[in-house]
Formats: structure tokens, C-alpha cells, sequence
């Protein structure tokens, strides 16, 4: 489907007609509120649906589409809005009610048999009659009128370009016909909300919940992974954590590892917005910015791991279940939590969400500022400024991560009865704890660690050094003082 949005009639199942957007009883509002309100509700589904099948998604890069779709998404929905409030009742036009078919249609697309199934659903059903809508509308609406909607609406097309591209690459590497019975329901509910052509008539006493919220949709409990030549190896690993503090040129690995890990994040943000649909769109927005900023920064650390002729199969990928263990967990929930909550499913309670929200933004993002920092001025002084620019701009999107905790946490905590929890005091008691337990590690295990030349997963890690020396060298490497080490 063509992003242009002035279709010429070809594109169009009939030659377009003029699409008079007041009528004899409108008031100060035309047409186009209950438009908009309609396309925002798809396009957040659309930003639930994606947020609810992507821990299905295997491959590495088709993850990082889903993360850059989902966030995509959430602007789409940023940018109708911000339409919205432009007509008379500003604000008031935000979140009004919608036409139960919509929630429908949503719900019927959402519940797919199977993942590649949910993919048709929602980048070849929904998504195309989507974009059909905002071309119709683009070519009846008066040009001139209207023209800041079909400015955004322009501005909304663009993203789902690269949409249709994914899809079509994925389904060139990965073949599927979809579930004939699906496929026919999803189509009968585009048709019971008129092809999305028109806005649905809403009745005083309806409205359309969220998408998913009124089903049993329930997310995978571990993600999906790729198959690996090699398994990721924890011994390996503490081994470069180690020496952090006192080898630039182990820091400099643990880095490229490390950002590479942050992939897993994004995974455990599909949740919190699945979970938090009664937050403000503007918390669901900020998260949704996050998760692709942590995606960026898996991106950004294997990318460098590349630059180095390492990959990911070379390290592995730890498969991993979200959030705190089942066993935790359930110990701290209710039986009727329990029995609401399949362990296969990958639930989370209100409190579970405060506190995973509580535990990145005060908790790791703060506790690595200043180790990251100085990773950043050695890197650049050592003369390797491709790694020492990876650094900076996680630093700087970082920064923004921890406002977002400081701005949400305390309405998220009223949501999850816990009104009087002092995150900021929480942050500083945890961080003093882990480094506690860094400081006993180092000090008792990491001296234990196996460093003899018959250790596989030490001679891995010396030979990882020696390729990346070979490569780029760091003029600091035998000069630069020890530093701090890693925080937790």
C-alpha cells in the first residue's frame, strides 16, 4: 500500500467524491473529530497489538523492526491526537468514547491462532484498511480546509511504509498462508465498521475498551529466541566483569556485550504497556521511547561487536524469563491472582509494574552514570571514538529514562496502593546494596574465577581482546588508571 495520501481515484475502489465535513445539525465541530477519534483508537490497537505478539518475534533484526514499529506507532497516535486538541473542546476531544465494533475488530485481530497468523492480521489486514481510510479521506477531503489533518495524516502514512517492507521481506524468508477462518473474521468485523470509511456512530452508553483488555490474551512468559551455534556462557561473562575496573580494554568489551544485553529490556517494556493500558497515553508514549531507545542501544552494541568481526552467534544470546522468577512472584500474590494468571503467560500485577518501572529508572540507569562516564573519556582519549560515541548517546537517552521514572512513579504508585513508597530514598538504599555486593564479589568469587589457559571461556575472552587490539588499538591501554567498577 502506497504512503501517498492525495490518492488518484485508481487507488480508490470508486472515483473519490467531495466529503463535506459539516452538515445541518453540526456545531463548532466538523466531521473530522469523530474521524480522528476513530483512527486514534486503531492505531493505539495497532501499538497494543504489536506490543503484545513481538516477544514471538525470533530474529534478531525482525525484533528490532517490531521495537521501531511499536514506537512508530505510539507517535502515529501522538500526532492524532495533537490534531485532535487543535478543534474547539481542545483537550476535551482527547480519549472520547469509540464505537464498540472498533474494539471488536481489534480483539478479533489480537486473537490470532498462531504468531505468523497475528503478523497477517496486522501488517496485511488491518494495517492496509487503515491506510485505505486515511487515503480516502485524503482524497475527498477539501484540500484547503482541512489541510493540517491531511498534513498528519501525511506524517502518519510515512512510518507505515517501512511497515509494508518488513513485511514483505519476512514473508519472502518466512512463507504462510493465513487461518481461512481468521482471515474471514477479521474481514467481517473491517466490514461491520464500515471498511474503517466512515466514523461509527457512538451511543451514549458505549463505549470501546483498549484493545485486548475485555479477552484472555496472554503474552509469552520467556521471548523467543534465534538458535544458537553457541550458548551464551555466564562463566565467560563474569570473567570480563571482572576485570572492568582495571582493564580499559576488558571495559571496552564488556560494553559492546552489555549494550547488546540491553535488547532483553525492550522485551520486558512490551509488558509494562501491556499492563499499564490505564495509564495516561503519555506514560504508555514515554515507555514506548524507552523500549526503542534500549533497542537501539542491543543494536548499537552488537553492531560494534561487528566492527570488531565478532557476532552474535560467537557470544550467544541468553534466553530469559521477564521480570521477577514465577516462584518469587507468586509468593507474593494472592490465590485469586494466582488462578487470574497462567505461569505460561507472562502476567504482571500493578505492583509488579511499579516496581519493574522503580528497578531500571533508580535503580540500573542511575547506578551507571559514572561508570559509563568514564568508559566515555578513556574510550575517547584512547583514540577510539566509534565506541566512545556509543557510549554518549546511551548516556544522553539514559538521562532522559531516569525523568521519565521520576515523573510516572508516583502516579503509578497510587495505581498499586503504595501511595507512601519513597522511590528516590528506595533508589538510594538499592544501589548502596548492590554495590555491596559488587565490592564482596569481586573480593571472595571473581578472584576464584578460572584464569588458566585450559579454561575455554578464558581463552575466548583473550582471544576477543587480542582481535579487537589487532583492530583498534587504544592509545591507553597501558596508561589509563583503574576505575570504578561495574555498579551491580
Amino acid at each position: 500500500m502506497s504512503n501517498t495520501l492525495l490518492a488518484t481515484p485508481s487507488t480508490l475502489a470508486t472515483a473519490p467524491s467531495q466529503l463535506v465535513l459539516v452538515d445541518e445539525t453540526s456545531g463548532r465541530k466538523p466531521k473530522t473529530v469523530a474521524r480522528l477519534n476513530d483512527w486514534v483508537y486503531l492505531e493505539h490497537a495497532i501499538f497494543r497489538m504489536l506490543c503484545g505478539w513481538c516477544r514471538h518475534t525470533i530474529e534478531w533484526d525482525d525484533k528490532q523492526a517490531w521495537f521501531k514499529h511499536i514506537w512508530e506507532s505510539a507517535e502515529s497516535v501522538h500526532k492524532l491526537r495533537q490534531r485532535l486538541i487543535e478543534f474547539p473542546g481542545t483537550t476535551g476531544n482527547l480519549d472520547a468514547p469509540v464505537a464498540p465494533p472498533l474494539e471488536a475488530l481489534a480483539n478479533t485481530v489480537l486473537q490470532a491462532p498462531s504468531y505468523e497468523d497475528a503478523v497477517d492480521g496486522i501488517y496485511d489486514l488491518l494495517l492496509p484498511a487503515l491506510n485505505r481510510s486515511y487515503q480516502d479521506y485524503g482524497a475527498r477531503a477539501h484540500p484547503i480546509h482541512d489541510a493540517p489533518t491531511l498534513s498528519t495524516l501525511h506524517d502518519v502514512l510515512g512510518p507505515k511504509n517501512g511497515m509494508r517492507l518488513w513485511v514483505r521481506d519476512y514473508r519472502r524468508r518466512v512463507p504462510h498462508t493465513t487461518d481461512v477462518a481468521y482471515k474471514a473474521a477479521v474481514e467481517a468485523e473491517l466490514l461491520n465498521c464500515g471498511a474503517l470509511l466512515t466514523a461509527l456512530p457512538v451511543q451514549s452508553d458505549e463505549k470501546a475498551a483498549p484493545c485486548g483488555v475485555n479477552t484472555d490474551f496472554r503474552m509469552l512468559a520467556q521471548a523467543a529466541r534465534p538458535p544458537m551455534t553457541k550458548e551464551f556462557s555466564r562463566d565467560f561473562y563474569s570473567l570480563v566483569r571482572a576485570d572492568v575496573g582495571h582493564s580499559i580494554e576488558s571495559r571496552r568489551l564488556f560494553w559492546c556485550i552489555g549494550y547488546m544485553l540491553e535488547n532483553d529490556l525492550p522485551e520486558d517494556q512490551t509488558i509494562w504497556i501491556w499492563t499499564g493500558h490505564f495509564m495516561p497515553f503519555e506514560w504508555q508514549r514515554d515507555i514506548a521511547r524507552h523500549l526503542w531507545d534500549e533497542a537501539r542501544h542491543g543494536d548499537s552494541g552488537l553492531s560494534r561487536l561487528k566492527d570488531f568481526g565478532i557476532s552474535l552467534d560467537e557470544i550467544g544470546w541468553p534466553a530469559r524469563p521477564s521480570g521477577v522468577m514465577d516462584e518469587e512472584r507468586n509468593a507474593r500474590r494472592t490465590a485469586e491472582e494466582i488462578a487470574a494468571h497462567k505461569l505460561f503467560s507472562c502476567p504482571q500485577t500493578v505492583r509488579e509494574l511499579y516496581e519493574a518501572v522503580r528497578s531500571i529508572g533508580m535503580h540500573a540507569e542511575t547506578a551507571h552514570f559514572p561508570v559509563k562516564t568514564e568508559a566515555y573519556n578513556d574510550f575517547r582519549d584512547g583514540g577510539d571514538l566509534e565506541s566512545a560515541e556509543m557510549m554518549l548517546f546511551d548516556i544522553i537517552d539514559e538521562n532522559q529514562h531516569v525523568q521519565y521514572a521520576h515523573k510516572w512513579l508516583p502516579m503509578l504508585a497510587q495505581f498499586a496502593g503504595m501511595e507512601n513508597d519513597d522511590f528516590k530514598a528506595w533508589g538510594d538504599r538499592s544501589r548502596r546494596e548492590a554495590k555491596d555486593r559488587v565490592k564482596s564479589w569481586l573480593e571472595t568469587e571473581a578472584k576464584a574465577l578460572d584464569r588458566s589457559p585450559q579454561n575455554l571461556d578464558f581463552r575466548f575472552y583473550q582471544e576477543l581482546l587480542a582481535r579487537m587490539r589487532e583492530l583498534k588499538p587504544l592509545a591507553n591501554a597501558q596508561t589509563c588508571p583503574p576505575r570504578s567498577p561495574l555498579p551491580m
